[in-house]
C-alpha cells in the first residue's frame, strides 16, 4: 500500500475507505457481516484512513464503523467524520452533535474532522455560527487531529473558502470526466500551490466510470488487459502529487480486492495513458444526459420520486443503449410514486443538490424518453405479433394447399 505525507504526523494510506455504499441485507440495513468482512480485508492490506459522517447509510454508519474499529488499535487507522452543517442552527447544536458523534463512534477524538458539504449558504451559516472558531478549541483539545471542509459547490466559493483560513486538508469531487465542475482543475492547482494536501471523493463518479460503453471499454482493456476499468479512473486521480487520499465507496468484497490491487503496487498514469483517458472522457461527455453521482442529498422527495434512480436509469440508458433493461428499471421494477413522471416540481431537490443540476427539467425530459421506448415497445411488439401472424397465415397457407 502507498502512504504519502499529509503533514509531519499523518502518512494515511492512499486509498481510503468510504463508508457511505456498504452492501444491505434484504431489509435495506447495512450487512453488518459483509461490510465487516471488507473493511478488515482493507486493514489488513494497509487501508488506514476510514471516512463516514453522520448521515450515511440513514445514520448507521457511525455506530457500525465504531464497533468495528472498536477491535483494532486506537493508533493503528485514521478515522474521519463530518459536521451535517444542514441540521444546525445555532453553535449549541454544533457542539452537541459533535459530542454525539464520539458517543456514536465510541472514540475520544477523531484524526479527521470536516465541515460536511459545504457550498455557500453552509459556509456563510459556519462563520455566522461560530463554528470555525468551535472547531479550532476542538483541535486545540486535541478532540480533532486535522479540520478541513468537503466542498460542493462553484469555483469561486471554493477560492473563497480555501483562502480564509489555513486549513490542514481539503476534500472535493474530482475524476477524469469532472475536471471543470465545481472545484475541478482549478481548484486541484490553487490547493497545491497554497499547499493544503487533498483528500478525492467520487473518483469513479459513483460507479459510473467503472462501467462504460463497450466501445470505450475495450480500448482500456487493450492498454491494460490486465487492469480493470475502474482502476483507471483512480490511477488518473492519484497520479496528482498532491492528492493525499483517494476515497472509494466500496460495496462488494471485489471492489475491495480490485482498488487494493490498484494502490498496492501503485503506478501513475504514463504519458500516453493520460492522453487515452482524456479521449475516454469526451466521449463520455458527449453521452451522458446529466451529472448525477447518486449521493441522494437530494432525498427524500416529498412526493416519493427516487430521483437517484431515475437519474441513475436515465444516464445508463444513455451511455449505453440498452433499451430494454431501462424499460424493465422504469415501468416494471420502479413504484409509479418513485418514477420521474410524477415529478409535482417544487424545487426542494434542486436546492439540496451538490452537482446543482436542474432536476425539475431533466425529469421532465427523462419521463418524455421512457414514454418513447414504452411506445417503441409498443410498435416493436405490434411488429413482432404482425410478423408471427403473417408467418402462421404462410404456414396456414402452405400446409393446407399441400395435398394430402
Amino acid at each position: 500500500m502507498e502512504y504519502r505525507e499529509l503533514n509531519e504526523e499523518y502518512q494515511p494510506s492512499l486509498l481510503g475507505f468510504g463508508c457511505m455504499r456498504f452492501p444491505l441485507d434484504a431489509q435495506g440495513k447495512i450487512d453488518e457481516a459483509e461490510a465487516e468482512r471488507m473493511l478488515d480485508t482493507a486493514i489488513a492490506h494497509g487501508v488506514k484512513y476510514i471516512d463516514t459522517a453522520f448521515p450515511y447509510h440513514h445514520g448507521d454508519s457511525e455506530p457500525f464503523v465504531g464497533r468495528v474499529l472498536k477491535k483494532y488499535d486506537r493508533s493503528s487507522y485514521y478515522l474521519t467524520t463530518k459536521l451535517p452543517l444542514w441540521d444546525l442552527n445555532t453553535l449549541e447544536d454544533a457542539k452537541a452533535m459533535f459530542e454525539n458523534q464520539l458517543k456514536r463512534l465510541d472514540v475520544t477524538y477523531v484524526d479527521f474532522y470536516l465541515l460536511h458539504a459545504v457550498d455557500k449558504a453552509k459556509w456563510e451559516k459556519a462563520k455566522q455560527l461560530g463554528i470555525l472558531a468551535y472547531c479550532e478549541e476542538l483541535k486545540a483539545q486535541g478532540k480533532i487531529r486535522n479540520f478541513g471542509f468537503s466542498f460542493h459547490d462553484e469555483y469561486d466559493v471554493f477560492e473563497e473558502i480555501l483562502t480564509y483560513r489555513k486549513w490542514d486538508f481539503c476534500q472535493i469531487q474530482y475524476n477524469y470526466v469532472d475536471t471543470q465542475e465545481q472545484a475541478g482543475d482549478r481548484g486541484y492547482a490553487l490547493a497545491e500551490k497554497l499547499g493544503i494536501p487533498m483528500v478525492i471523493m467520487e473518483p469513479v463518479k459513483g460507479g459510473s466510470l467503472s462501467k462504460l460503453p463497450q466501445d470505450l471499454a475495450s480500448r482500456l482493456k487493450e492498454a491494460a488487459p490486465n487492469s480493470s476499468i475502474s482502476s483507471w479512473a483512480l490511477r488518473w486521480v492519484a497520479s496528482k502529487p498532491n492528492v493525499k487520499v483517494v476515497l472509494s465507496g466500496m460495496s462488494t468484497m471485489e471492489q475491495v480486492l480490485d482498488n487494493l490491487s490498484t494502490f498496492e503496487d501503485f503506478k501513475p498514469l504514463s504519458v500516453a495513458e493520460q492522453g487515452l483517458i482524456k479521449e475516454i472522457a469526451e466521449e463520455i461527455k458527449a453521452r451522458t444526459m446529466n451529472g448525477c453521482t447518486g449521493c441522494a442529498y437530494c432525498m427524500p422527495c416529498p412526493f416519493g420520486l427516487d430521483i437517484p434512480k431515475n437519474f441513475r436509469i436515465w444516464n445508463e440508458h444513455a451511455k449505453y443503449g440498452n433499451t430494454e433493461v431501462a424499460r424493465k428499471r422504469y415501468f416494471e421494477e420502479m413504484k409509479e410514486e418513485e418514477r420521474s413522471s410524477q415529478c409535482k416540481k417544487c424545487g426542494k431537490c434542486e436546492a439540496l443538490c451538490p452537482q446543482h443540476i436542474a432536476i425539475r427539467e431533466d425529469l421532465a425530459h427523462m419521463s418524455s424518453d421512457m414514454e418513447l421506448l414504452k411506445s417503441k415497445a409498443k410498435h416493436e411488439k405490434q411488429l413482432i405479433n404482425t410478423d408471427r401472424s403473417v408467418r402462421v397465415i404462410s404456414w396456414r397457407h402452405s400446409f393446407f394447399s399441400e395435398p394430402f
